[in-house]
């Protein structure tokens, strides 16, 4: 073999060594923590979800409040996903979804440190979300977001002392309008918080409701 033939040779083995290296190293460039954060993204149990609107719907019939639609918000789901339900009864269906923030409690405010494990509580000064069904109050000033907020009256032992702890609806600029997993959802003092555009939809809504509306946070 002459020495032409040799050199292309080594040339030819040395380039794919070369190429060999490059798809290693791009392989292991690949951010792995993307891979597992898409691979386990939290989705809606609608199972549960359905479960939850057919008992909603059952004890707005009892109680006179609108069998046009409530509002769901299962706090078992990752605060950087969407988890506010407006439940349309009409239609047995889901008509919007919106991010929503829970209770910061001892993390830091405005944090997400709980995002995918929120705590609750019913006693003043926990900081935290109480879970159970509300009753939608009167609309009235909010100094926080587009400044509006609606009164909630906790209906079951574990949220009645929502009045005494201020908890109410509103809205928040720091809420997003899109999914921010897998970031969570900033942390307020146990109002459930939805964003600024969010509110201005829900808003409307609960103002042409001709009964009270039931909001149920749940986990």
């Amino acid at each position: 073999m002459n020495i032409k033939v040799i050199s292309l040779v080594l040339f030819v083995s040395l380039l794919m060594v070369n190429c060999q290296a490059e798809g290693d190293k791009s392989k292991v460039e690949t951010p792995v923590a993307e891979q597992v954060t898409e691979n386990s993204r939290p989705t809606v149990d609608s199972v549960k979800l359905q479960e939850k609107a057919e008992e909603a719907l059952a004890f707005c019939k009892l109680k006179k409040f609108s069998t046009d639609f409530c509002i769901l918000i299962d706090m078992e789901l990752h605060s950087g996903i969407n988890r506010f339900f407006i439940w349309d009864f009409k239609n047995n269906r889901i008509s919007e979804e919106y991010l929503v923030g829970h209770g910061c409690g001892r993390n830091s405010w405005s944090s997400d440190e709980s995002k995918d494990k929120a705590e609750f509580s019913n006693r003043d000064g926990s900081h935290l979300s109480s879970l159970g069904k509300y009753k939608i109050g009167s609309r009235g000033y909010s100094n926080w977001g587009i400044n509006i907020k609606c009164i909630l009256h906790g209906l079951e032992k574990t949220n009645d002392n929502a009045l005494k702890r201020i908890i109410v609806f509103h809205s928040w600029e720091k809420m997003s309008d899109t999914e921010t997993y897998p970031q969570g959802s900033p942390e307020g003092w146990g109002c459930p918080t939805v964003s600024n555009e969010a509110m201005k939809i829900i808003d409307a809504r609960l103002r042409r409701a001709r009964q009270p509306v039931l909001m149920w946070i749940y986990n």
